[in-house]
């Protein structure tokens, strides 16, 4: 299905990141997949080549271009290589940490982190989860005391994307422990910083050159001057970009899902069973078929979402809708592509049995499906959901 979301000069920039992609990423990626990460330099030509921070204004050394499309274009072309584990560093810097740094900082804040976030020489990493809170970040222990121009740090944070090539960490605190919401607070950790310490790599059974990682902070005493926004306003500015992240999220699945799709048709045209093609069997072709509709079906969903955004006018509860549309769909194809495959899926020099085992995080990511639910379900009452449901503007 032809796509109208592009134009010429977005086309170009993907023809450029293909290049990046084959040139810099998959030549690696089994290395990375075997260490746990991938080679920071790779980032950094990530950066030299202006693919890094597009969004951020010229005067801070970026490019200006505040278009998520060309975000979208990343995501798409790391999954269509089968290499969005080793990308991810890339993704995660562009469209979640980003908003961050650029939005919630003053300008001091701006220019001492944003050039550097375009050129790669900083890589950021953002630290919410914590090993006894996940999706209720109310529930957050770790803490941050203001001792005189300095803020002491205590506590652990745990599944920490880009924990360990990062140098710029921005981290939940709980600032106030009489408050549970408006007492959460985002201050910048650097690295190095005393009383800070990246823990073990953890080890996952997807996304594997993806590194995650522990955090840990003992007294850590960080400026005061590293508050992102003000104090107890934490917990808003990561719901303000929460929609965002979401976003690139249903980009990465959607993607993921046609590319498997693709993959098996490939497979299922080449091999042969009783004496004839995979794919001239009814039951291969009913079960592509309807695949196939519904990633178009879910594409154009994701295409709207995409324009609403650069438009300023996404909502958490469409982003929390998308999500949970395509990463659900995400791991049901990957899952029938599997099948497909019959026994050489579960083998990875198979690429479907890689994208089977980086599948699942995907629902995880961003907040479950689970809250996505929650997040949706909480509208349906009221005006605003009769609204909704009839296909109006509430």
């Amino acid at each position: 299905m032809r796509r109208t979301l592009y134009e010429q000069t977005h086309e170009d920039f993907r023809a450029s990141f293909r290049t990046f992609v084959a040139t810099e990423i998959v030549p690696h990626h089994e290395r990375w997949e075997q260490q746990g990460r991938v080679d920071r330099e790779m980032f950094l030509k990530a950066g030299e080549q202006g693919f890094l921070c597009m969004a951020v204004p010229e005067e801070y050394g970026g490019l200006g271009e505040n278009d998520f499309r060309y975000n979208a274009i990343i995501g798409e072309e790391l999954q269509r290589a089968g290499v969005i584990g080793s990308g991810m560093c890339i993704t995660l810097h562009n469209d979640v940490m980003l908003p961050y740094l650029m939005e919630a900082t003053d300008e001091e804040q701006r220019k001492r982190w944003l050039p550097g976030m375009v050129t790669g020489e900083i890589m950021a990493a953002i630290s919410m989860t914590e090993p006894g809170a996940g999706s209720d970040l109310a529930a957050l222990r770790t803490s941050a005391r203001l001792d005189g121009d300095e803020y002491v740090l205590n506590g652990a944070k745990t599944f920490v994307t880009n924990g360990l090539n990062a140098n710029l960490y921005v981290v939940a605190v709980r600032t106030n422990a009489a408050e549970k919401h408006k007492g959460i607070s985002l201050i910048a950790v650097e690295e190095p910083t005393p009383g800070f310490d990246r823990g073990r790599h953890l080890d996952k059974i997807g996304l594997r050159s993806q590194d995650t990682a522990e955090l840990f902070f003992d007294d850590a005493r960080v400026p005061a001057a590293n508050l992102i926004g003000e104090e107890g306003r934490g917990f808003t500015i990561l719901m303000e970009n929460l929609a965002q992240e979401r976003l690139g999220l249903c980009v990465s699945a959607i993607s993921a899902s046609r590319t498997a799709l693709s993959w098996t048709v490939d497979y299922c045209a080449q091999r042969e069973a009783f004496g004839t093609r995979v794919l001239d069997m009814q039951n291969t072709r009913f079960t592509l078929a309807e695949l196939a509709a519904r990633i178009d079906a879910t594409q154009v969903f994701v295409d709207h979402l995409i324009a609403l955004h650069n438009r300023g006018e996404l909502n958490s509860v469409d982003a929390a809708k998308g999500k949970l549309l395509t990463t659900s769909l995400q791991r049901e194809v990957v899952g029938e592509c599997l099948q497909l495959h019959g026994g050489y899926g579960f083998m990875r020099e198979y690429p479907i049995a890689r994208a089977y085992l980086d599948a699942p995080i995907q629902t995880i990511f961003g907040g479950t499906n689970e809250i996505m639910r929650e997040i949706i379900g909480r509208t349906l009452e009221g005006e605003h959901g009769r609204a909704a449901l009839d296909g109006r503007s509430a």
